[in-house]
């Protein structure tokens, strides 16, 4: 049984979706940030770093933080979504690392320049739109000739997805972009998805161009 500990975010996202989509078991405990309850004492002892998702595997007792490392542990205790064989398990690993270290934070730019702090800096704001649009273009490039970011769907589309999500908080029109489209709309049809999205939120819609 796996505890975990999110919000919904793209981040916590992840994980839940990814939980979805190998069947595994889980409690969720919402963490509330916009209350700061990722700085109580007691998550602090889960996840050092302050921050959602993080998880307990009572299995073994291990603790995870760090959404990345959280799939990757999750594809590995599990078997899936990881190609096994060594070229295709780079290449994954590769879009993953993309996801980790330019989408997610850039688009986390963008949600804060665009929709949270518009009319702050105007430098601000059209740095990250303008590259909220660049990641969109090699995305899209990408998926020109591939049906998923790698060799098939992986923990790869499983981070991305979810930032791709916020589509409209980024000022990003999918339209522009058809090959992110159809692999979104693509990923958006698969059940564990849909239920995956909606944790911890049930309520939750997602947003369709």
């Amino acid at each position: 049984m796996i505890d975990l500990y999110t919000w919904s975010t793209p981040n916590g996202q992840k994980v839940s979706i990814m939980l979805e989509e190998i069947g595994m078991p889980y409690t969720v405990h919402p963490i509330d940030i916009t209350n700061d309850e990722q700085f109580d004492d007691d998550f602090l002892k889960i996840s050092p770093n302050n921050k959602i998702p993080a998880i307990v595997d009572h299995d073994n007792d291990m603790t995870m933080m760090e959404s990345g490392a959280i799939l990757l542990y999750l594809a590995d205790k599990s078997g899936r979504f990881m190609p096994s064989d060594d070229a295709a398990r780079w290449r994954t690993m590769q879009w993953l690392m993309f996801q980790m270290g330019g989408l997610g934070p850039m688009l986390g730019q963008a949600h804060h320049f665009l929709r949270f702090n518009k009319g702050v800096s105007d430098y601000a704001e059209n740095r990250y739109a303008v590259e909220a649009q660049r990641l969109y273009d090699v995305i899209d490039q990408q998926l020109e000739n591939h049906e998923y970011l790698a060799d098939q769907y992986s923990i790869a589309d499983i981070a991305s997805w979810p930032w791709i999500a916020r589509f409209e908080w980024q000022g990003i029109d999918l339209n522009e972009y058809p090959n992110v489209k159809r692999w979104y709309l693509a990923i958006a049809a698969r059940p564990a998805v849909q239920r995956g999205y909606r944790v911890p939120d049930r309520q939750k819609a997602i947003p369709l161009p």
